[in-house]
């Protein structure tokens, strides 16, 4: 075995933990291909990066009534999303746009996880990619990166990812798998921008 010298130690990148949310409940969605596309690029070629997709679709609506402990105290599934929010390096939010904003489920994820003393979100990289109509989600985006700025959360600013879903060539098939080789390329793209951030900003909070 090769022993472990200070310029292999100096080299060597750990794996970031990347939560990732779909605010989509659709069983055949096209964010949640989205995050299946990046969980597949990330074990093909981006290997310092690990996909850890949250399902939210089982929490209940945010209501302070639900909470305990004078607010610090939450129910299963949102103790669980907490944990998971708090445990990530990173975040991915395959997020699509309803009515100009984000939707109603992924809303409530983050509301839950800013919930009581402690912010779970704060201070991490995040990532947007969205699909949609002439705009491919970009008001939407543009909304969440506005509800970033409170829960502190540190989003790329390039590349972009709005995907217009419904033009030339086909982007996606009947289940929501990813097809278009092209769109696959511009996802890559931004898992690399939010690998590369998501390290410098772990390297300014150990300086």
């Amino acid at each position: 075995m090769e022993p472990v010298t200070a310029s292999t130690t100096a080299t060597a990148k750990p794996t970031l933990r990347v939560a990732a949310f779909c605010g989509s409940l659709r069983k055949d969605s096209w964010h949640r291909g989205l995050i299946r596309a990046a969980e597949e690029l990330c074990e093909e070629s981006i290997p310092g990066l690990r996909i850890d997709h949250v399902d939210i679709s089982g929490l209940p609506m945010a209501n302070p009534d639900l909470e305990t402990d004078g607010g610090e105290g939450f129910p299963p599934a949102v103790e669980a999303l907490r944990d998971r929010v708090r445990a990530a390096d990173c975040f991915l939010f395959a997020s699509p746009e309803y009515n100009y904003s984000v939707t109603a489920s992924l809303k409530n994820a983050l509301d839950w996880a800013s919930r009581g003393r402690r912010n779970c979100w704060a201070d991490r990289a995040a990532a947007i990619v969205s699909a949609g109509g002439d705009f491919g989600g970009g008001r939407g985006s543009f909304h969440l990166r506005q509800i970033g700025v409170f829960l502190d959360l540190h989003f790329i600013n390039k590349p972009e990812l709005h995907i217009r879903a419904f033009a030339d060539p086909p982007k996606f098939d009947d289940e929501g798998n990813l097809i278009d080789g092209e769109t696959r390329e511009r996802l890559k793209k931004v898992l690399l921008s939010l690998h590369a951030f998501a390290l410098r900003l772990q390297q300014h909070k150990e300086d």
